[in-house]
């Protein structure tokens, strides 16, 4: 995890994007943000960048490859999975079977996804600042 690495956010409602760039905004996020519309997209861009990621913050109901499905192939590939990315599910998702799934996919946490700008910023707030804070193997 590089704390300056870029925030790629896995996100396909562009509403819900335009609010993360408000969000980033407010929040004075230095960190490149870079948004994905599918799962297959992020996937592709992890396989060969050479940059460090700082976080991946995602959905869970995606076109073409759902955030599940994602992780599940991150964690399945060495080289992925030794990159240790920090990987949080912001989703509006809510249910005990979805919560209980995605820690069996061990991701670093799991937020539903709150409906004022005011409560988005605090728990995208939150996230980052944890990560900032957290002792990293890739920091």
């Amino acid at each position: 995890m590089a704390k300056t690495g870029p925030i790629l956010i896995l996100e396909d409602d562009s509403d819900d994007r335009e609010i993360y760039e408000k969000v980033m905004a407010s929040l004075g996020v230095k960190n490149q943000v870079i948004f994905f519309e599918g799962g297959d997209d992020l996937l592709r861009y992890l396989q060969v960048t050479t940059e460090q990621p700082f976080v991946i913050i995602s959905d869970i109901n995606l076109p073409r490859m759902s955030g599940l499905e994602l992780r599940r192939l991150i964690d399945a590939d060495e080289f992925l999975r030794k990159k240790s990315i920090p990987f949080v599910f912001l989703t509006t998702v809510e249910s005990k079977e979805v919560v209980d799934e995605v820690y069996k996919l061990t991701v670093q946490g799991y937020f539903v996804k709150k409906y004022l700008l005011s409560d988005i910023e605090k728990q995208v707030k939150q996230i980052l600042d944890y990560w900032r804070d957290c002792k990293h193997p890739n920091a």
